[in-house]
């Protein structure tokens, strides 16, 4: 453990998604929760058993570690799995995988998937474009906008405020990795393919699979075969 401020997100959740070559698909979401988990190891492993039973409400209206405020809904009962943020994606186009996506980031994993999936949807982005785009995240309680360096423009900012909402800008959070099923890279303008077609405006063509790794953990990668 190093020494110092600690970071505002930990690092005790990890998410990677895997295409294979016949276009199987799977997006895994792991966690250990909070640090060193339950802080209980499994005889003859040499892992820490999580902590997940942090996600049930153990007191209604008390916050939780990501500062979740839940009621009796969420309670403990036999045979019950806890609410929980993690949220591994497939999207479909047309009946088949089209993306395959998921990150870390406790209650802000919803708003990265989320964002990332708009941002090439809705907004044409590449992968790699729509995973490197600065995020906005709520979660109602703290009745505050999260935001991300840049998210938003000052007169943007402006407006929110006029209108009572309270903004806080925290550093990069999450860590989307994801990919993009079936489009290949073709540039509308510009230079000849330098090999890394993902990142130029694409006009899609089958037949590519691209891979968009999130820098915001650099222990990732994007790599193919």
């Amino acid at each position: 453990v190093r020494p110092g401020t600690p970071p505002h997100e930990g690092t005790e959740t990890t998410h990677y998604s895997v295409v294979d070559a016949k276009g199987n698909a799977i997006a895994v979401t792991y966690t250990v929760n909070a640090l060193f988990g339950a802080k209980v190891i499994a005889d003859g492993t040499g892992f820490f058993l999580n902590d997940e039973m942090d996600d049930f409400t153990i007191k209604p209206g008390a916050a939780n570690l990501f500062g979740l405020v839940q009621g009796s809904r969420n309670a403990i009962a036999p045979g019950k799995r806890p609410l929980s943020s993690m949220s591994p994606t497939l999207v479909l186009k047309d009946g088949k995988v089209y993306m395959v996506l998921g990150s870390p980031g406790g209650s802000r994993i919803i708003s990265t998937v989320s964002e990332v999936i708009l941002n090439v949807v809705d907004h044409g982005m590449t992968i790699q474009q729509a995973v490197n785009a600065p995020r906005v995240h709520h979660q109602w309680l703290p009745d505050q906008i999260t935001i991300e360096p840049f998210a938003l423009s000052a007169d943007t900012r402006a407006k929110l405020e006029a209108m009572g909402h309270k903004l806080v800008e925290q550093s990069e959070w999450g860590a989307a990795e994801a990919i993009l099923i079936g489009p290949a890279a073709v540039a509308e303008e510009g230079p000849a393919s330098s090999g890394n077609d993902s990142a130029l405006r694409l006009t899609p063509v089958p037949g590519t699979i691209y891979g968009g790794h999130d820098d915001r953990r650099p222990g990732g990668a994007a790599s193919g075969y």
